[in-house]
Order: structure tokens, then sequence, then C-alpha cells
């Protein structure tokens, strides 16, 4: 190689070598791969053909053997049938440095613009119909071609995440492949692998394939669409979308998960837990120094027994906008000096961990007050058993993946079809959380009917004793169109988030208008006993999870204070007794809220929080 060569060498690797290593990517292909992404060299046409399977007609004489190979053999989408062999006279080696090939990309997208991309991008339904043998004969999208499209692409879709970047940059991208790429069929025994990678310098990002073994001419180019997974029935479900199975014989009872599960998150959040401390006394008239780096809070908390300080050192009150991790120096060094965190309460903050603390509370089911959720990474063959059994009896199956750790709706998207939820567990970890639908609705003049949920800011005071307060407003989010339970993408109809969204119309309704409207709505459910029922919930939250010792549940630490959001809505379900209840639906805790809007109208917020978490003085506070 020439030093011109050697160099451009050295500066692919040392921009791409992290991603080829972790997906595989033998080192004797780079070279040859670097010269290729340089050149755009798609050579794949000198040794691969596509060709077309006829299905064999079970009338029809024939070699029995051949036919029960190809009836195993998944075939993404509809007829016709395609499979993809090597064409090149000389076969193809895989000691050979030439042997790795680029596939392009067909269509790159993110999921909540599927849609609208394939009304809008000229030729793309096209396209994609023809690709995954979909009828579409017209010049024009129709509406049941794009449902089929949106149905069928689970087969077709890979994904990647760029791990730079605003939030909303690192939600997962979806991409389908070229007809040759999306015509490599599945294998367990695969004679190919194949890997995404972003090539920086062009900013685009393209599937790479090489072979795992010597291969003549006529063998078959078949990958494992279910590679990395080696337990049989975690593979059984990977693969689903192209080998139907049913698992109702799989129990999807999903007791809380083992003592090490919660040591590992421990872990993995690389928390160190606090020694036991006495609760700290302070003078009656102490002026405490608070070091903060919350932008809300040094604006508004103007309380006279408290004062800002740039020198942490010198703080008796830490209120860090970022996750505070080593508690046990903190707690041997300076243990008077008060935090805004509890030890491990990611276990309320995070959506796995919700889900599995809340099981402590209620039967198999999980607590009434929070949707059937299950853990994709962890517990995929039970949700896939209890999503088969509630349509075996006819039963709503609408539900709605998120990720573990992402706010705003980002990432999160509803759907009745398994194939989608089960392709979605390949992007980040998610839970799939049974989708509401029959919320209690909210007739708004201007558009009718329509979802809302309610935030309520809760103050946890300490564990043991277990005191949690709520602040004594709360503030609501509509949807902008009246519900229903169809156009499962339409943001602004399944969901209550606007002020995040450009461009978009944000409903504000303070909580002292909205109660009479409410009560005008639902004469026969009065506010306090709908509001009895939500603090309840929490009360119950709280207790479970904080009915284990840390890190199994939150860490009693004196020295801790938190506040927290909760986001809920209402649902209509039906007491023990036949009554028709409303009864609330925790969606998620929220660490570090937003305050905006409370200092915004309520100019006294902090000050209150401040006063009742700090100083115990809870009187003229609006809790």
């Amino acid at each position: 190689m020439s030093g011109d060569g050697e160099e451009e060498l050295a500066a692919f690797v040392a921009l791409h070598g992290a991603a080829l290593r972790a997906s595989g990517v033998p080192g004797r292909y780079w070279e040859s791969l670097c010269r290729k992404l340089r050149g755009e060299v798609f050579d794949a046409g000198d040794y691969f053909g596509i060709m077309q399977v006829e299905e064999v007609d079970e009338d029809e004489e024939g070699d029995e053997e051949m036919e029960e190979e190809f009836k195993k053999k998944p075939n993404p989408g509809n007829e016709p049938c395609f499979k993809v062999i090597v064409t090149n006279e000389n076969g193809l080696h895989a000691s050979n440095p030439n042997s790795i090939f680029l596939i392009d990309h067909a269509w790159t997208y993110r999921v909540e613009h599927a849609r609208q991309q394939l009304l809008h991008v000229p030729g793309l339904l096209h396209r994609m119909t023809n690709l995954m043998g979909i009828d579409f004969h017209g010049e024009i999208p129709d509406e049941g071609s794009i449902e089929q499209v949106l149905r069928e692409m689970w087969k077709y879709n890979q994904t990647y995440q760029l791990s730079q970047g605003t939030a909303e940059e690192k939600v997962p991208v979806w991409y389908i492949m070229d007809e040759f790429g999306s015509r490599i069929q599945h294998s367990d025994q695969p004679s190919f692998a194949t890997a995404p990678l972003f090539y920086m310098p062009q900013q685009i990002a393209y599937t790479v394939l090489w072979p795992l073994r010597d291969l003549e001419t006529g063998d078959e180019v078949t990958r494992d669409y279910a590679y990395g997974e080696t337990d049989r029935l975690i593979r059984k479900c990977v693969l689903l979308p192209w080998v139907p199975n049913e698992l109702l014989d799989v129990n999807c009872f999903t007791p809380e998960p083992s003592d090490e599960h919660y040591q590992a998150i421990l872990a993995e959040n690389k928390e160190k837990l606090p020694i036991a401390i006495k609760p700290p006394v302070y003078d009656k008239d102490k002026v405490f120094k608070v070091f903060t780096d919350i932008q809300q809070v040094l604006n508004s908390l103007t309380h006279p027994r408290f004062v800002f300080t740039d020198n942490e050192g010198e703080a008796d009150i830490l209120y860090n906008f970022s996750h505070f991790k080593d508690y046990r120096k903190l707690s041997e060094e300076r243990p008077e000096v008060m935090v805004n965190q509890f030890p491990c309460e990611a276990l309320l903050t995070v959506k796995d961990c919700l889900a599995s603390i809340s099981r402590r509370a209620g039967g198999p089911d999980g607590p009434r007050w929070l949707p059937r959720t299950f853990n994709l990474q962890t517990e995929l063959p039970q949700f896939i058993s209890y999503f088969q059994q509630r349509d075996r009896r006819g039963e709503d199956n609408h539900w709605i993946c998120k990720p573990w750790n992402l706010a705003r709706s980002l990432d999160t998207h509803i759907t009745n079809s398994l194939n989608n939820i089960i392709r979605h567990r390949e992007s980040t970890p998610k839970v799939v959380c049974k989708y509401i639908e029959n919320p209690v609705l909210f007739h708004r003049e201007d558009v009718g009917m329509v979802k809302f949920d309610i935030r309520y800011v809760v103050l946890l005071r300490s564990i043991k004793p277990l005191k949690l307060y709520v602040y004594d407003v709360f503030w609501l989010r509509f949807s902008n169109r009246a519900f229903s339970l169809d156009d499962l993408d339409d943001y602004e109809k399944h969901f209550t988030v606007m002020n995040y969204a450009p461009g978009v119309t944000l409903k504000q309704v303070h909580c002292e208008e909205f109660i009479p409207l409410f009560e005008k709505q639902y004469p026969e459910y009065p506010w306090t006993t709908v509001q009895a029922n939500i603090f309840k919930a929490f009360a119950e939250l709280f207790q479970v999870a904080s009915a284990k010792p840390a890190p199994l549940g939150i860490c009693d630490y004196p020295s801790s204070r938190a506040i927290y959001a909760i986001d809920l809505m209402l649902k209509w379900d039906t007491s023990r007794d036949g009554k028709r209840i409303m009864q609330p639906q925790i969606l998620e805790v929220n660490f570090n809220p937003d305050c905006d809007r409370a200092c915004k109208y309520h100019p006294t917020f902090f000050n209150d929080v401040f006063s009742t978490l700090f100083l115990d003085e809870i009187n003229s506070c609006h809790v």
C-alpha cells in the first residue's frame, strides 16, 4: 500500500474502527472497505444475483426434501419469493480481503415520519410496494397501500442509532436495504453477516456484507435475522415476524425480578450507597447556603432562610440538576449536607424499574393504578403469550412502546402490531405498556372529546418515616384532536405533550378553571373523590418503592429530599361491586421536572418546596 493509502486507512480506522470491531467486521476487510466507501463502489452485482423462486405446487411431483426445506424458509413479505445466490464463476473466498460488499439503503426514516414520507416523497411508495410484493398500480399514493407498507415494513426494517447529538437526534433511525439487501433470506446457519455502518465523511449509512465461509457458484446468500441471540425461546420470539409461532403455552405471569437484578442496576448507575448516619439537627433560625445549577431555582427562590453560594464546599444544600452518585463520600465527610435526591430513586423514575417495584402491590397483573407493563429485554416471551391470549379472546390489543429512560414522548409508539413491537426491541431498551383504550376524555369546545393527562408535583421529605406531600396545584395537558382508536401515528390525537413540538397549538387550562368544567361534564364524579383516589395511588407507589432496603428500594438516607412530577391519566374501569369508576393510571415519575409553568403562574413555588423539604414548615405552603 502506498504512503497515501496507509494514511487514508489510518484515518478511516480512527473514525470507524470502534464501530467495525463492535459489529465483528474482520480486520482483513477494512482496507478494501475503506476503498469501496471512498469510491462508492457497489460491486455486489459482479458476485451475486437475485433469483425468483416459484412456489412449489403441491400436486406437482418433485424433490420432497427440497419442498420441505423451502417451506421452512421464512420470506419477508408476500409473493413472489426471492433469494440471493452467488453467481461469480469462481465462487467467493472468505479469506480474500476484497470479499466485503456495500449495500445501499432504499429508505431511511424515523417511525413518526414514515406515513408522511410515503405520501409525499416521489416514487417512494411505488418502490416499497414493489420491494415488499404489495399490489399497487396507481400513480397517486392511496391509504390502503400506505397502511400495507406500514405493516409489512417491520419484516424489512433494520435500525441504528447515532451516539452523539441532542435527545431528538439520538432517536433510533430505521432503514430498509435496497432490493438486493432486502432479498437476502434468513438462516440459522447463515453464510454471510451484515452490519450497518455510518460513513462519517459522507454522513451516509450503508450496510456492509461479508462471507462467514467459502461459497461456490449457486450457493445461497443468507443471514441470521436473530443475530446474537443464543437462547432458543428468545430466538423463536425474535423470528416471529418471519416465522409465525404460537407461544400460548408460555406463562405470561411476570414476577418481580430477583435481588441480583437490582444490584446490577445499582452497579450500572455507578451509585455508591451512603453509610448509616443520624438525622442532622439544625438551629431553628439557621440560614441555609444553597448550591444549585438550576436556573429556575436561582430565579425563583426568595425565602429569607436560603442564600445562594457558588462554593459547593460550603453549601448546606446541594440542589443539582444532574444525578448525584457518590452518597458514600457525602455521608462520610459531610453527613449534615442535604441533597435534592435519594439514592436508588431510579427505581421510580426509570420506566422498567417503576413497573418492577409496582408488582409489590397487586397480583400477577400488577396494581390497578399502573397499565400492564412488560420489559421487552427480559420479558419478551411472556409479553407475546399475553398478546396472543388477548388476541384469541378478542380483547383490545393496542400497546404503547416507550424507551426506559427518555422523556417528552420521544421514540414512543402506539401500535396493535405484534411484529412492530418485537422489532422495536432491537433499537433501544424499551417497555411495552397496555395502551389506555378507554380513557376519560375532556370536552374541548374547539375540537370535541380529547385525551388529557394530569401532572402532580410530589415532595418526598423522608423514607423512614415515609413523608410525602403533594403540591396543591396540578397541571393539565390536552391532545389537539378528538380521540379515537385509529390513526395511531397521529401525534396530536394520541399524545398530550405539545410544549416541545414546533408550530403546534398548546391548550392551557388552569386547574381551578378545570375542576368546575370537569364536574359539569361528569356530574357523578366529584373531583374531590377522583383526587382522593389519585393520592391513594401515589401513597401506595411510594410505600412499595420504600418497602425493601436499598438497592431493592429507595434508600432511607436522612439527608435526602426530593421533588418528582407524576404524570397520570384516568381510565374507565369497573369496581369490584360492578360500578363504573375513574381509575387513575400512573404513566411515569419524572426526576427534576421542568418547573417553568409552576414558577410562572405560582411565584412562591420554590419557596414552598424549600420550606416543606428543608425547613419542615408546611403551614403557609401550598402543599
